[in-house]
């Protein structure tokens, strides 16, 4: 079975970690809801490594920063499509939808959809 990936990285404040945390929950319980297949959000724990560009470097991120890796799988990318196309509905839909503000700068996340290589 190939998968499609939806994949972030994402620079964010230390002090907003509890409140990416909740919006991350939220976005968990939504994206399952409608159908994708996992959903992960994973903060930096041992980004180090001394062999390689590590994601702390490659964001550019302060001292008061740290990053969160995650990543919705789905069946495939029009599977992805539909799933997003509801989810961003209902949040479109929900009541204080436009006044929300984002726990992190979104100008510094990185997006990307991901077809499968290699699945284990």
């Amino acid at each position: 079975m190939s998968t499609y990936v939806d994949g972030f990285v994402i620079p964010i404040p230390k002090n907003k970690v509890a409140a990416y945390k909740k919006m991350a929950k939220l976005g968990c319980k939504t994206w399952m809801k409608h159908g994708a297949l996992a959903y992960y959000e994973c903060i930096a724990d041992d980004v180090k490594a001394p062999y390689s560009l590590n994601f702390p470097t490659m964001c550019k991120t302060k001292k008061n920063e740290t990053v969160i890796f995650a990543f919705i799988v789905f069946k495939s990318k029009a599977h992805r499509n539909q799933v997003n196309k509801k989810v961003h509905k209902e949040f479109g839909e929900m009541p204080g939808a436009e006044n929300f503000a984002m726990p992190f700068d979104v100008s510094k996340m990185a997006y990307g959809g991901f077809k499968t290589l290699i699945q284990g």
